[in-house]
Formats: C-alpha cells, sequence, structure tokens
C-alpha cells in the first residue's frame, strides 16, 4: 500500500482492489471479453458499454460476495430481488458462461456428485406439492406466453418459418405417427398438462384416452376444454398420480412428466407400464434429459422445479429393461426446444408488464431469467430432449422403415410376424 490511508497506488482503496479482482473474475467466468460487468463505486471491467453485447449490473457489495461464493444459486436470487441485472442480450452472456466453465472444476464436480446422491423426495403428497408449486401459478400467467392449445413442452418445427402454433400442433402429429395411432386405440397418457394432446390424440386420431395429472389447476382445465371441444365422451382427465394409474391401453404416453419422476422410481415407473399396455401396445417417453447425469441447478430446484431430475438415457433404461421392453427410436430435439423457449421468451418479455400485475416483480424478474437461462442451456447442449419409442420386446407388429414418422399414411408395418422373418436366412 501507498500511504496511511490505506490506498493503493492507482487510488483504488484495498477493498476496492478485492473488489475488482472479483468482478475480473467474473467476466473471466465468461469466457468472453464482449461482455461487461459493473458493481456501482468500483471500476467496470469488460468492453465499454457501448461495445459489450451484454452487462452484468450488480447493484451492491454484498451482492457480488453472495455472488462469487455461491453463483449456480445466487445469480438466480440476487436477479429475482433486483440486486443484480442482466441488460443487452442476456441469453449469449449465459450462453457464454455455460460454454466457458462446461468442464467445471474438481469441487463443483464433487458437490454435484453428493447432491445426485442425495435422494429426492417423490412420494405421492411430494409429488403433488412439487407440481402445485410450479403449474398452479394460475392458468393465466401460462396463456400469457404458451401457445393458444396451452403446451408447456418441446414444439416441432418442420421448417424454419413454422411458428409456435403450428409447431405445436406438429409435434403433437409426430407423437401420434411415432405411436402408429388407429380409431379406437386406447390410450394412456401420464402427465397430461392443461390436456391439449389428449384432446388431439381424441380429436385427430380417433383415440379414447385417459390422462393422469396431480395438478388440480390443469386438470379442470382439461375437463372444460373437453367440454368445449365435444371431446369429454373421448377424453377422461383423471387427477391423480401416474402410480395410481389403472386400465389396459394400446399405447402409453408420457410428454414432460418423466424429469419430476426421479430415478429411483423409474422402475415403479416401468411396472406400470407393463401392467397397462397390451402385447401389441406401442409407448412413448419425451423429456427433458442430460448427456451427463447432473443434478438440477439450485435455485431451479428451490424456485421453480423441487425434486426434479432430467435423466440420462442411460439412466431411462430403468423403465424399460428390467420389463424387456424393446427400444424402437430415439430421437433427439434439443434444437427444437432452444427455438421453443425463443418463442416463450418473447412473448413473455412482450407481456412482461402483465406477467407483474399477475404474479408480481420478484416473480416475474424469476420466471424471465429461467426462460433466458432456458433458451441458453438447450443451445449449448447443456440440456437435451429425448423422445423414446418403445413396445414389447416379442411385438413384430412394428415400423419396418421410418417413412411412417414424415407421413400420414399408416404404411410401413409388419402385418405378421412372418412377415418381418420371410426372406431371412439363419444368423
Amino acid at each position: 500500500m501507498d500511504g496511511e490511508d490505506g490506498k493503493m497506488g492507482n487510488g483504488i482503496d484495498a477493498m476496492g482492489a478485492i473488489q475488482l479482482r472479483l468482478l475480473r473474475g467474473l467476466l473471466a467466468a465468461t469466457g468472453d471479453p464482449r461482455y461487461r460487468v459493473e458493481l456501482a463505486g468500483v471500476e467496470a471491467v469488460g468492453a465499454p458499454s457501448e461495445e459489450a453485447l451484454a452487462t452484468l449490473r450488480i447493484r451492491d457489495r454484498g451482492a457480488l460476495l453472495r455472488l462469487v461464493i455461491d453463483p449456480d444459486l445466487q445469480l438466480g436470487e440476487l436477479h429475482a430481488q433486483g440486486r443484480l441485472s442482466l441488460e443487452g442480450d442476456a441469453v449469449s452472456l449465459i450462453e457464454a458462461a455455460f460454454r466457458a466453465n462446461a468442464g467445471g472444476g474438481w469441487v463443483r464436480k464433487l458437490l454435484a456428485r453428493r447432491l445426485l446422491d442425495r435422494g429426492l423426495d417423490q412420494s405421492l403428497a411430494a409429488s403433488a406439492r412439487s407440481a402445485q408449486h410450479h403449474y398452479d401459478v394460475g392458468n393465466e400467467f401460462y396463456e400469457l406466453w404458451l401457445d393458444e392449445r396451452m403446451l408447456y413442452t418441446c414444439a416441432y418445427f418442420p421448417t424454419a418459418s413454422t411458428g409456435l402454433e403450428e409447431a405445436q400442433v406438429a409435434k403433437m402429429d409426430h407423437v401420434c405417427r411415432k405411436l402408429a395411432l388407429r380409431p379406437g386405440d386406447r390410450v394412456i397418457e401420464a402427465g397430461c398438462g392443461w390436456g391439449a394432446l389428449a384432446l388431439h390424440m381424441a380429436r385427430s386420431c380417433g383415440a379414447r384416452v385417459r390422462a393422469y395429472n396431480v395438478s388440480r389447476e390443469q386438470t379442470l382445465y382439461a375437463r372444460e376444454q373437453a367440454e368445449k371441444q365435444g371431446l369429454a365422451e373421448r377424453v377422461d382427465f383423471v387427477e391423480d398420480d401416474y402410480r395410481n394409474i389403472t386400465g389396459r391401453c394400446d399405447a402409453f404416453v408420457s410428454v414432460g412428466m418423466l424429469e419430476h419422476v426421479g430415478p429411483a422410481h423409474y422402475g415403479e415407473l416401468g411396472s406400470v407400464i407393463d401392467r397397462c399396455l397390451e402385447p401389441e401396445g406401442r409407448g412413448l417417453i419425451h423429456t427433458i434429459g442430460r448427456s451427463q447425469s447432473q443434478p438440477v441447478n439450485p435455485w431451479i430446484e428451490k424456485r421453480l422445479f423441487p425434486n426434479a431430475r432430467p435423466p440420462t438415457l442411460g439412466e431411462m433404461m430403468a423403465i424399460f429393461e428390467p420389463h424387456d421392453f424393446a427400444v424402437l427410436d430415439v430421437e433427439n430435439l434439443r434444437l427444437h426446444y432452444a427455438r421453443t423457449a425463443e418463442e416463450w421468451l418473447r412473448r413473455f418479455e412482450r407481456n412482461r408488464e402483465r406477467v407483474v400485475e399477475l404474479v408480481g416483480e420478484e416473480r416475474a424478474r424469476t420466471w424471465h431469467l429461467y426462460l433466458i437461462g432456458t433458451v441458453a442451456t438447450f443451445r449449448v447442449g447443456a440440456m437435451q430432449l429425448f423422445q423414446v419409442v418403445f413396445t414389447r420386446a416379442t411385438n413384430d407388429r412394428i415400423p419396418w422403415t421410418r417413412a411412417h414418422l414424415y407421413t400420414d399414411e399408416p404404411s410401413g408395418f409388419a402385418e405378421h410376424a412372418s412377415v418381418s422373418r420371410e426372406g431371412h436366412g439363419a444368423l
């Protein structure tokens, strides 16, 4: 130090120098010099404000300390409280941080392993509470940024110009083709959201559907839609947990529920499917996933998805292998989810004023950052989106090629076992 006042040679006091180093560390964590980090009263670091793609603006020194100590939790907490903000191209800033920290340090990997080893509370009561925490925010809230049919899962964009409404219908058609649904088929759906897929399967494919959901608000909304659309006789919406599913079905489908089941209960889900699915039945599970097993971000788990765990494909096999289910097709729609989340984020921002009126500033900031992070994580590959099609291993009535996925014609299915074996020699 130079002088008795504790100032450094450049006029910054010792505390300011420490804070400046912390700011530089946060900037380095993005791995990209095109960003800027600011703290009131301390020299900003990174690109000049007029050149920066995005700026992380920290409002107070306590927030800086909390962010440095526990960034995974505190970025979201401080943003929700208004003690920091992401300005400019926030998605690109989060993307850059993910890419720069893709490997993670040994401490973070150790903590992640400990979190993975921690059991999730997936009791019936806890599952209902978790669903209520996230999904029972209010239907009007979701109507502000979802598509008109209220699908809160990855859409499917056949072309670059496809809009969100059309892409969600295309996703439902894609699922129906994968399941080879025919008029009169009995379908069981586990986790049905606001009911759009169940209603689509009944209306477009002539199926009879029983759909389960633990969210009361979603179930009531789905029943209202069934009445309005004249489909109440073909679709039964049941407010209950997937573990209480009964009856038999020709097709079993679950879109966006497996993330909430937890790996410890995959065998239990497999048993449910095994007791329901007919010998020639088909199944499809659509889920957010990961390439490597990791816990959910602590802030996401605390504020948005308690007791959630996106699976790897290897973990998903615990559903299929014990019951001799054969996997027919696996598709990864990661970039489709990134595009879906971009559309949600755009609509959310357009309606932000009304969002704040409905849920308050803090919750609005929470959801805004969540959607920003969703776009970023799917763009960089930190998250995946798996669709897995399966059947019983003894079922020969399966697609001969994948042509049926891209046409409405129900051709390409082996009608008898002899069709698939004819003309093939012994191995």
